[in-house]
């Protein structure tokens, strides 16, 4: 079996892993803040947001754009998005609380940031299991309404970015801009994929395309 990458996928695979590589680095280098456990749960936790809006943008790139290549960066784009959301859990399971589970739970009764983050984790598992083009045959139909948990699982995430952040929505106060960047984003991208709103865009760029 042959593998062939075109650039774009080989960039994408690469912008990827930096993150990863960085975080590495910064641990071993001292240089992840007074607090690395903290740190560490915050960044993967972020860069599972931001590879995952990637790949939730790349079909609406194509309608808007036209550029249908982007398409193929919709499964490696989640793997990744999946395996820093991975990585974060991972954190905050052994790191953080050190497999206590009587202490976890009592942190998932306690604290709803970490309830509506395990409910997205949940979510993108089952995702990332079924990525392949076997299941996809495998399961037919039901293969895509499954992976539509993901847009409900990007809305999650940003929620609990947004509660973990412990801001306050309302005022504005505290570390809330990014998550409010981040859910309009999401918001923006899924409104992007509504029939309507996918064919007004579509006519829009076939008459600008039309004029020229």
């Amino acid at each position: 079996m042959s593998f062939k990458f075109t650039r774009l996928q080989i960039a994408v695979h690469i912008g990827s892993l930096i993150p990863l590589v960085w975080l590495i680095v910064s641990y071993f280098t001292g240089r992840l803040t007074f607090n690395p456990i903290q740190a560490a749960t915050q960044r993967t936790g972020q860069y599972a947001i931001i590879l995952l809006m990637l790949a939730l943008a790349c079909t609406p790139a194509t309608t808007v754009l036209g550029y249908s290549r982007v398409l193929t960066l919709r499964r490696p784009l989640g793997l990744y998005a999946f395996g820093y959301a991975l990585i974060h859990f991972t954190i905050f399971v052994a790191l953080d609380y050190g497999f206590s589970w009587a202490l976890i739970l009592q942190t998932i009764v306690e604290k709803r940031f970490v309830i509506v983050g395990l409910t997205a984790f949940a979510m993108l598992l089952p995702l990332a299991l079924t990525s392949s083009r076997w299941w996809m045959i495998r399961l037919g139909r039901a293969w895509k309404t499954l992976h539509r948990l993901v847009y409900l699982a990007a809305l999650l995430a940003v929620l609990h970015y947004g509660w973990a952040a412990k801001g306050d929505f309302f005022s504005l106060r505290g570390d809330v801009w990014k998550p409010l960047v981040y859910g309009t984003v999401v918001i923006l991208l899924l409104l992007l994929r509504l029939p309507a709103v996918r064919k007004w865009v579509v006519n829009t760029r076939e008459r600008g395309l039309a004029r020229h």
